[in-house]
């Protein structure tokens, strides 16, 4: 792939509200997963495995961390001279700034962006999924099919199709038919949110969008209808791997959970087509005279003198003594005091559940308990 054939523009500015307590002080990319990881790594790693290094990553609800552990972009090999990371907040205005108006404005508020680096072709992710995918496939089906916008897609089931953009296609992967979250859908290939565009395509129909006062300017709701109208060569590709959007505290606990066992369906430390993450430097976990670990993923910087069980404690978590936490996760930070009893719940980063608490249930028809970032539980509170 040439050095300037594709870019990406990586939509991060998600504030993830369905994630409640999770996302209330950071951006829902920024969220924790897997022990090691935040959600935006999997799109960078894509990224870099794929061979394209210049990314644009637009920012937008409670971006500070997010820019910080970004940084230049080294920790995905994206840090390159002729490409790189870049940041992009809701561009400001001689009247104050604006938030992105919809997904299609957030990329026409970056514009400039896309004609500093004048690329052929222009790839827009989403910054909170989790999947493996190798977007130079996706590219080379792209110039195959000689096609204007290719959208990656794949099958869900039909209860949950009317989540989606419905497309349906012809056996050339030539699209016939778009409808963005339908009440009855007549198909269930669904759009992953993953588009390329045709960099000056992409570029003059935005700035077309922009100024429609009857748009939403969204690709879902606005951009792909027209061009399907415009009658414009749009395409599929196909993704047949695992993919998951951890869009609410129940998909965020079951997918963590699924990580664990002998043979995850998503195993996300392998290194065939790595997924990286910028790790602060953290000694090893260290599990006390009595502690205990069993079925769990366990970061750096841990602390561990209770017993911990099909969990997932992300880095510098610390369990005390007598404390048992069981089919949980605990964030980066995230503090169980001696004698606490923490079953299937999520624990918010730098949070901390005080002596003897009781926290959660097995009872599967409860929802997950959720603590939020910073919060204090104590006797009583649960």
């Amino acid at each position: 792939m040439s050095k300037k054939e594709c870019v990406a523009m990586l939509l991060a500015g998600g504030q993830g509200s369905r994630l409640g307590a999770l996302t209330s002080s950071i951006a829902k990319p920024a969220v924790s997963f897997g022990g090691k990881f935040r959600i935006i790594d999997f799109a960078l790693s894509n990224c870099a495995n794929s061979g394209i290094n210049t990314v644009g990553v637009l920012t937008q609800y409670r971006p500070y961390l997010l820019h910080s552990y970004i940084g230049t972009g080294e920790a995905w090999n994206l840090d390159s001279r002729d490409g790189g990371v870049s940041i992009l907040p809701p561009y400001a205005t001689q009247t104050g700034g604006a938030w992105y108006a919809g997904t299609a404005d957030a990329v026409t508020q970056n514009i400039g962006f896309l004609e500093q680096n004048d690329a052929e072709y222009v790839l827009i992710l989403s910054g909170d999924q989790l999947y493996r995918m190798d977007y130079h496939k996706m590219l080379e089906n792209h110039i195959r099919h000689n096609a204007d916008l290719t959208i990656a897609v794949m099958p869900v089931p039909w209860e949950e199709a009317s989540r989606f953009g419905i497309i349906t296609q012809d056996e050339d992967e030539k699209i016939l038919k778009f409808t963005e979250k339908p009440n009855k859908p007549d198909s269930n290939l669904a759009s992953m949110g993953i588009y390329i565009f045709n960099a000056k395509l992409l570029i003059d129909t935005l700035k077309e969008d922009a100024v429609d006062q009857q748009s939403e300017h969204d690709f879902g709701n606005d951009i792909i209808p027209k061009l399907l109208a415009d009658q414009k060569r749009l395409y599929t590709f196909r993704f047949e791997g695992f993919w998951r959007d951890v869009g609410t505290i129940s998909s965020y606990h079951e997918t963590s959970m699924d990580l664990l066992g002998d043979k995850p369906e998503f195993d996300i430390s392998s290194t065939d087509f790595p997924i990286m993450s910028n790790p602060s430097i953290r000694p090893p976990h260290y599990v006390g005279p009595d502690g205990s670990i069993s079925d769990s993923l366990v970061g750096n910087g841990c602390k561990v003198f209770g017993t911990v069980r099909h969990s997932i404690l992300s880095t510098d978590a610390y369990v005390g003594d007598r404390a048992i936490v069981e089919d949980s996760v605990l964030l980066p930070g995230a503090v169980v005091k001696e004698g606490a009893h923490i079953v299937r719940a999520i624990l918010g980063e730098n949070s901390i559940v005080e002596e003897d608490v009781v926290l959660g249930s097995v009872d599967m028809t409860k929802d997950t308990a959720v603590i939020g970032n910073d919060v204090v539980v104590g006797k009583g509170e649960e």
